[in-house]
């Protein structure tokens, strides 16, 4: 560089200027966005703790009937750790959750059931009472995998198939039905022993907002609440989770 020509000397001031005043907006906003998450995060803690003392009237009383049915969703990480799934399932126990379908991907929780529906005060499995046969003392669980999706699609598809083949008929020029609705869908999975019922809530436990493989097809109604890691849940962040989905009416159209 010509020290001697201003110009140059004056753009590469200009330059060292910019870039750090860019440097010092991002650590600003750096600093903004942190001092936020921790105020937002503080705040949390001591809504769910007031929450769990019950300070706040408004969540003392939830309609628990609208609750039919309660999925919660893990990440692997969340699935290994039983013993905290285990206080969550007393949670809901506690609140007056009858109908809990836990998933992981993995099927890790479904190597632990024995010992969570031993650990689990009046808890039962699904397939053993049914989803009309639980009585009001009772919890109901229900185990998910992603093997169980992909057996009972592939089940499903072939019932459906054959029954498009045996409703053509090629010597009189007649065409199978050729359209599946979702009630044919919900007929051949239940032949196959899956079960077709949607939760209406479903909670997402780790880093990621998504359902992980939880089975779309009986995701067509459900509200999905992320309620971060497991490892860090409060008893009155789930209250207040399940107390606003009672809260709401929702419209399922004609």
């Amino acid at each position: 560089m010509d020290f001697n020509d201003p110009m140059l000397v004056l753009s590469s001031w200009i330059a060292q200027i910019v870039d750090f005043g860019l440097d010092l907006l991002w650590c600003f906003i750096h600093i903004v966005v942190s001092l936020c998450h921790i105020v937002s995060g503080t705040f949390e803690a001591i809504e769910s703790y007031a929450i769990s003392l019950g300070l706040i009237q408004k969540y003392s009383s939830i309609d628990i009937e609208k609750l039919k049915c309660l999925a919660v969703v893990m990440d692997i990480e969340a699935a290994r750790d039983v013993s905290k799934v285990i206080e969550l399932l007393q949670w809901l126990t506690t609140i007056g959750v009858k109908q809990v379908g836990l998933f992981d991907s993995q099927g890790l929780l479904k190597k632990s059931k024995d010992m969570i529906l031993e650990m689990v005060p009046r808890s039962v499995l699904l397939q053993e009472t049914g989803e009309r046969d639980i009585s009001s003392d009772r919890i109901a669980l229900e185990f998910i995998s992603s093997s169980d999706n992909k057996e009972a699609v592939v089940k499903a598809a072939n019932i459906l198939l054959d029954k498009y083949l045996k409703s053509s008929h090629p010597d009189k020029g007649e065409e199978g039905e050729n359209v599946f609705t979702e009630s044919h869908l919900n007929e051949a999975l239940r032949v196959v022993g899956e079960n077709v019922q949607g939760p209406d809530l479903l909670l997402v436990y780790g880093p990621v907002r998504s359902h992980l493989g939880f089975p779309a097809w009986r995701l067509r109604y459900t509200e999905i609440i992320h309620m971060g890691s497991l490892k860090y849940m409060r008893y009155g962040s789930l209250l207040k989770a399940i107390h606003k989905f009672t809260g709401v009416r929702q419209n399922y159209g004609v």
